[in-house]
């Protein structure tokens, strides 16, 4: 055991020692990231989405549910439609900015809710009452109440998934292209002549990535948290939690690709057809609710789609670890299974 051990240590420090060697590398592991978040910081923070989420509720009492929303409320282009099947989860996905306004459907006179902290369910409330054509002359045709909720600016909502991008980008690129590098150069074919097995040097290769990970996402979070004045509702041993669970899911997800293949341009190739779709689908830069049904159901199979959701919901609803069991299930089981097949697959040569 202590000679595994041993083996472990030494790629481990050696992989570590290359990493904070390269100092342009080193150094845009923290800029890019801060450059985004302070781009949206400057475009968004005000001026907020363009597009306002209605969300339709069934009524309470079981009716004839006739579409009570105006037809020019609905064919406005600015306006989109999201059907909830049950009440709860409409007052939910107000209460936490999801959408901007909630009605009641078949509801006469129209029942509709707010998020009294929501500057966007104020335009959208105006989009409604002028359709119902001068309200102000028809005051029985709405009844509007409110919902409490904590005010997310978008920036807020948006950081989660930055970091979680950051990490995505980090891990892929810096395990998945690094040990292709290695087989071509015949580093690999070198560690094959030594007592090492392929677990033990991939295993190394997880945790070191994992640490470095975690050291330039804490300086990260710690200087945007600063300058942005973040503030995270949850635990910080939660979020740490989920953040080096979903880290390891996708360092254990490049092994796949670093597990046989030679070439570094079809490595790069592979690495960008898996990254940038899991990108666009896992609300990293917008919400999916209001996407078609297979949108959704596609996303689920991406891990930054849990992990950045896991995030948002630690820090901007402070929910706590039993709450995420279904993504920490996810993220644990697509960890273990990446993890055997990149190692079970894996080749020290090119032939």
């Amino acid at each position: 055991m202590n000679t595994i051990l041993k083996r472990f240590y030494s790629i481990f420090i050696a992989r570590n020692k290359e990493y904070f060697r390269d100092r342009a590398a080193f150094g845009w592991n923290f800029l890019f990231p801060f450059l985004i978040i302070l781009g949206f910081t400057v475009i968004f923070q005000n001026r907020g989405q363009s597009e306002y989420k209605i969300g339709i509720i069934p009524p309470k009492v079981s009716a004839t549910q006739v579409d009570s929303l105006p037809v020019e409320f609905g064919q406005l282009k600015l306006i989109r439609r999201v059907e909830f099947n049950d009440r709860k989860t409409g007052f939910d996905k107000l209460k936490y900015h999801k959408i901007d306004l909630l009605v009641e459907k078949g509801s006469q006179p129209l029942h509709y809710w707010l998020n009294q902290s929501s500057p966007k369910g104020n335009i959208a409330e105006s989009l409604l009452l002028r359709a119902l054509y001068s309200p102000a002359d028809h005051p029985g045709l709405a009844v509007k109440s409110f919902v409490n909720g904590p005010r997310i600016h978008y920036i807020n909502w948006l950081f989660p998934g930055i970091i979680a991008m950051s990490m995505m980008f980090s891990a892929l690129y810096g395990v998945g292209y690094t040990i292709v590098r290695y087989r071509k150069n015949g580093v690999l074919k070198r560690l094959q002549a030594t007592p090492l097995t392929a677990f033990e040097y991939l295993a190394a290769q997880v945790v070191s990535r994992l640490f470095l990970i975690l050291v330039n996402n804490f300086i990260l979070y710690a200087g945007c948290s600063f300058i942005f004045k973040f503030k995270c509702a949850g635990s910080y041993l939660d979020l740490i939690f989920i953040f080096a669970l979903g880290s390891i899911c996708i360092i254990s997800m490049s092994l796949l690709v670093a597990a046989k293949v030679s070439s570094e341009e079809l490595a790069n190739g592979i690495l960008n057809l898996i990254s940038w779709p899991m990108m666009f689908l896992s609300e990293v830069w917008f919400s999916l609710e209001g996407s078609g049904y297979w949108v959704k159901l596609i996303s689920q199979f991406f891990p930054l789609k849990h992990i950045t959701e896991a995030m948002r919901l630690i820090i901007n609803e402070g929910v706590g670890l039993y709450d995420l069991r279904y993504h920490i299930t996810v993220l644990t089981g697509m960890s273990i299974v990446f993890m055997v097949i990149g190692s079970l697959s894996f080749k020290w040569t090119e032939t």
